[in-house]
C-alpha cells in the first residue's frame, strides 16, 4: 500500500492534516491508553479507528480544507507520522489485512425494538449513499458484556435508552460467517417515542417498518417486499416471529402505520463532509408525545401555541 508521506513542518498540502493534528490524535487515542491495549496490532488499529472517527466527525467538519480519508488512508498516515508506529510502516499492508479479517470475527450486539402492537420494528439506515437498513447494533468492546454493548450501541445510534426494558434472556442470536450477532428484543415501545442518534455521520435515517414487509431467510443482504435494502435483518426474523407468537398479548393493539414505514428521524444532509442537522418526525401530534421519552429540558420540542384559543379569548375580552 502506498503511504501518505508528508513533512512534519510543512503546511497542509492536498488537504492532508498537519503534523500537529496527527500528533494530537496519536497522543489522545494511541499513546495514552492502558498498556494491554497496545499488546496487539488488532487492538492498536481499533484505537486508530477511533482516531479516524474523531478526525472525520470533528476535524474535517470544523476545517473544510481538510481531506476526508478512508480508514486505510488514515491508518497509513498515522503509521508514517506517529513515532511509536513508524517502525512498522513497512508491514502496514499485512497489519491492515489482519485487522480487517479480525474485525469480522468480533461479536456484535444490538436490539430489535418492537412497538406496542409487535407489528413494527425500528430500523436505522447508514450514513453513506447506498447504505442498507438494519437493526441498531455494534461491535463489543474488550471484556464488554453482550447486553451492555447493546445498550451502548442502541443509545448511540437512536438516542433511546433500552436499559430498563432489556431482559437478559430475551434475545435472538445467529452466527454469520465467523461473527456472532446477538439482538435483544425490546418490546412495547411507543411509536411516538422520539429518536435521534448521538453520533455524527453514522446514521442518516430512523424509521418504523412492518415486520410483514421484511423477508426471513439466510441472506445477509436482502430486499423487503417494499424494495427496502436490508443488512443483517433476514437471518433474525424467523426466530423473532417465533418469539412474538409465544410472547404477544392477545390484547395488543393493531398498528395503523403504512406498509412503507414511518420515518421518525432523518438527517437533512447525509453527504460526506455535510452538516449533520437533524429532523425529528414524530408519528403522532405533538400534544400526544410522551414527555418522559424526551428527557429533562427537551419537552419544549413539542410545544405549540393554540392560536385558535388565544384569538377566541382576545375577542371575548375586547368585543368589537
Amino acid at each position: 500500500m502506498t503511504s501518505l508521506h508528508r513533512s512534519s513542518s510543512a503546511p497542509m498540502k492536498n488537504g492532508l492534516p498537519p503534523q500537529e493534528l496527527l500528533d494530537d490524535l496519536c497522543s489522545r487515542f494511541v499513546l495514552n491508553v492502558p498498556k494491554e491495549d497496545l499488546e496487539s496490532f488488532e487492538r492498536i488499529l481499533f484505537l486508530v479507528e477511533q482516531a479516524h472517527w474523531f478526525y472525520e466527525d470533528n476535524s474535517v467538519e470544523q476545517n473544510p480544507s481538510l481531506k476526508s480519508l478512508s480508514l486505510r488512508e488514515f491508518t497509513s498516515l498515522m503509521f508514517s507520522s506517529c513515532a511509536a508506529l513508524r517502525p512498522y510502516i513497512a508491514h502496514i499492508d499485512d497489519i491492515y489485512k489482519d485487522f480487517t479479517s479480525y474485525k469480522v470475527r468480533v461479536p456484535v450486539s444490538g436490539a430489535i425494538i418492537l412497538d406496542e402492537s409487535y407489528e413494527l420494528c425500528l430500523l436505522v439506515k447508514g450514513w453513506k449513499a447506498g447504505s442498507c437498513w438494519g437493526f441498531p447494533r455494534g461491535k463489543k468492546n474488550k471484556d464488554e458484556e453482550d447486553h451492555t454493548c447493546a445498550i451502548r450501541e442502541v443509545l448511540e445510534e437512536t438516542g433511546f435508552d433500552i436499559s430498563k426494558l432489556l431482559k437478559i434472556d430475551a434475545y435472538v442470536e445467529v452466527t454469520i460467517g465467523q461473527q456472532r450477532v446477538r439482538h435483544y428484543i425490546i418490546a412495547g415501545v411507543k411509536d411516538d417515542t422520539v429518536f435521534a442518534p448521538q453520533t455524527k455521520k453514522e446514521i442518516s435515517e430512523i424509521s418504523w417498518h412492518r415486520l410483514e414487509e421484511l423477508p426471513a431467510g439466510n441472506d445477509v443482504i436482502s430486499r423487503g417486499t417494499n424494495g427496502l435494502k436490508l443488512y443483517m435483518v433476514a437471518p433474525f426474523l424467523a426466530s423473532l416471529k417465533a418469539w412474538i407468537s409465544a410472547s404477544q398479548s392477545p390484547m395488543s393493539q393493531k398498528s395503523d402505520t403504512p406498509s412503507k414505514g414511518t420515518c421518525v428521524w432523518k438527517a437533512k444532509s447525509s453527504s460526506v463532509g455535510g452538516t449533520n442537522t437533524i429532523e425529528n418526525q414524530s408519528t403522532k401530534p405533538a400534544s400526544e408525545n410522551h414527555l418522559s421519552d424526551l428527557g429533562p429540558g427537551k419537552s419544549f420540542r413539542s410545544f405549540r401555541f393554540d392560536s385558535a384559543s388565544i384569538l377566541q379569548a382576545m375577542e371575548a375580552a375586547f368585543p368589537a
